[in-house]
């Protein structure tokens, strides 16, 4: 199955206002995908559309070859968003302990996490570069420390999709530029698929290899080969 994600022909609005109308967008495995459009386009509402929290007007999307309707192995979905790193510097709980918090789909809920499960822990945390840091309270962490340590909690299922939705949000150049390094090794040496919601154009346009740009309602593809789409043209795209 090559295509991981289909949506087909998928409009939504709220109420009498439309948001997205006959969006159609193929997402295949090993993606990594780019979401941007102008501050109330509906890029964060065609994302939750595939996340399923809501349900489109018309058309149907499909999710590892279900319909998502009938879709409910959502433990193959990770899901980031920019609240995330939102912890009060008080919140009594680790690293390894949020992390953990993903073990319950392999080991069941209130089971014992075992030696062999800390070990898959520590494993994702050294692959997102925040293993130093497994001891420390969360809330302790900076935004882009703590973002990774989120990325290393939804690895913990080993996912076939990541869904990001504005994650860099107020974290700093430094700490967005060390996420999007892991961003890419995951997509690299996993093929980990990956679709990111970003209001950051120029940054994302660096990283993804595809972008989709919603503009008037509608969802436009370009192949982002070698960076190849110039600022201009993107500018246009989003002026016209």
């Amino acid at each position: 199955m090559n295509e991981i994600i289909k949506i087909n022909h998928v409009s939504f609005g709220y109420g009498n206002k439309p948001i997205l109308e006959n969006v159609s967008l193929d997402i295949k495995k090993g993606d990594y995908i780019g979401i941007i459009g102008q501050n109330g386009a509906g890029k964060s509402t065609l994302l939750k559309l595939m996340i399923n929290t809501i349900n489109p007007v018309k058309g149907s999307i499909e999710m590892l070859g279900k319909d998502i309707k009938n879709f409910n192995n959502w433990d193959e979905i990770g899901y980031i968003n920019q609240k995330s790193n939102s912890f009060s510097s008080s919140f009594p709980v680790t690293v390894s302990e949020v992390v953990s918090m993903n073990l319950a789909s392999k080991i069941g809920l209130f089971k014992r996490i075992k030696k062999h499960h800390l070990k898959e822990v520590e494993k994702v945390l050294k692959l997102v570069g925040i293993y130093e840091y497994k001891d420390r309270l969360i809330g302790s962490l900076s935004g882009g420390q703590q973002q990774k340590v989120f990325i290393a909690r939804e690895l913990m299922k080993s996912p076939k999709i990541l869904f990001l939705d504005e994650p860099t949000v107020g974290i700093d150049v430094n700490g967005q530029k060390e996420f999007y390094k892991i961003l890419k090794e995951l997509n690299e040496n996993l093929n980990l698929t990956i679709v990111i919601v970003s209001h950051d154009l120029f940054i994302v346009k660096q990283e993804v290899k595809k972008i989709a740009l919603i503009k008037d309602k509608k969802v436009k593809v370009i192949q982002n080969n070698k960076n190849d789409i110039s600022k201009n043209m993107v500018l246009e795209f989003l002026s016209n």
